[in-house]
């Protein structure tokens, strides 16, 4: 059995909170989980320290469930479930639209997402895109079941080095050559069909498609802090600047229209 300790430098807090971590390479400090629960949630990050997350369903029986929208995004990753007493353990990869999701009363959810590049070679990310989630065995003992080994729980203060000890077992890799690919510098050293394909297997999206989900994401970031509707039009749309462009391209990739973000009060996991 593999077993996993807390790392020594990580804070640590309860009530599923999250910490910071030092895991530049495989984790992805600026893109948290699109099913993170909106009632109980924290990230700690900066630059340099990427973060992992943690968050709880609706508290009391007075909300059973409740809805939010789970918005496009670019990286895979690795997710814990608490539900009813049993935690199941989910396999994610990028979703090109965004998507109603329900949490249960008194779920808890903890994870990490990858960073772009970083997948597991068993499950590629396109296999797994939009909520085509594989859900790993577990044994009674609670331990995963992945690449012929039995790993241990982890839990949300040391899923860091679970993950850590994925990548060096080899069940996890990192393309090295997937930012340059992503900003087209790689691209002029291999042919375009390589290029497409290599960056395409490492992501489970093209380029194109990953660039319409950041952008459609940053608009919602600008939205959210303020910005003119139609300065965002204007600034991050020029070609297709016109508002029902921009509404409709929202609405299918964040879930709610550029005038619901600027009100404000909706849950966006950005």
């Amino acid at each position: 059995m593999r077993s996993i300790d807390s790392p020594s430098n990580s804070a640590t807090e309860s009530n599923l909170r999250c910490c910071s971590i030092n895991l530049p390479i495989l984790l992805n400090f600026e893109e948290i989980s699109a099913s993170l629960g909106k009632w109980d949630s924290e990230i700690e990050s900066s630059p340099d320290r990427p973060g992992r997350w943690s968050g709880s369903g609706p508290p009391s029986a007075t909300a059973p469930t409740d809805d939010f929208s789970s918005i496009a995004s670019v990286n895979p990753g690795i997710g814990f479930a608490r539900i009813g007493g049993t935690t199941t353990v989910h396999l994610r990869g990028p979703a090109t639209k965004a998507s109603t999701l329900s949490c249960p009363r008194d779920a808890e959810y903890f994870g990490a997402d990858f960073r772009l590049g970083a997948y597991l070679p068993l499950f590629s990310p396109a296999r797994l895109s939009n909520l085509r989630d594989v859900v790993l065995p577990t044994l009674p003992d609670g331990r995963i079941l992945l690449g012929g080994q039995a790993w241990e729980m982890p839990t949300p203060q040391n899923v860091d080095v679970f993950v850590d000890r994925l990548g060096k077992a080899g069940l996890l890799i990192l393309d090295p050559l997937i930012e340059d690919l992503r900003y087209g510098d790689a691209a002029r050293t291999m042919p375009e069909r390589t290029a497409q394909s290599r960056f395409a297997r490492a992501v489970g999206l093209s380029r194109r498609k990953l660039q319409v989900i950041e952008r459609a994401r940053h608009a919602a970031r600008l939205l959210r802090a303020g910005t003119p509707i139609v300065d965002v039009g204007f600034r991050y749309w020029v070609s297709r600047s016109t508002a029902p462009d921009l509404t409709r391209s929202l609405r299918q990739l964040i879930g709610h229209t550029p005038a619901e973000v600027l009100r404000g009060g909706v849950f966006l996991d950005l």
